[in-house]
């Protein structure tokens, strides 16, 4: 009779087990995906700041700002940034690539890089 009782209760604890697992997979899945969004928006910011570091040394030497910073850009993110020129300020919007609308919205780097001062002639 106790052998019965044990290998119970060893099913009931191997059932129990089995049950906490599922339910915390759909958070471990919540915790994975909310840090690749994290890391989506790192990069998205890296990446605009380098393009609107291109764009002002552009400015600088004379060159097209916009463009400079679009070569700047990988060829898949082009398609997802914009560029702005304001005088001696590049600003460039990159946006990560993410499923969920709204995360990849709160997720978008906005980097400005500043040329400095006009040169006087």
């Amino acid at each position: 009779m106790r052998g019965r009782a044990t290998a119970r209760s060893r099913s009931a604890e191997c059932g129990q087990a089995t049950v906490e697992l599922v339910a915390l997979l759909p958070l471990v899945l919540l915790v994975v995906l909310a840090a690749a969004a994290v890391l989506a928006g790192h990069g998205a910011r890296e990446q605009a700041g380098q393009a609107a570091q291109a764009g002002a040394m552009a400015l600088l030497q004379g060159g097209d700002p916009g463009e400079a910073a679009r070569q700047a850009l990988p060829d898949d993110v082009r398609g997802r940034a914009a560029v702005e020129v304001d005088g001696r300020q590049v600003t460039v919007r990159v946006s990560p690539r993410l499923p969920l609308v709204v995360v990849e919205r709160a997720m978008t780097a906005v980097v400005s890089a500043h040329a400095g001062p006009e040169l006087s002639p």
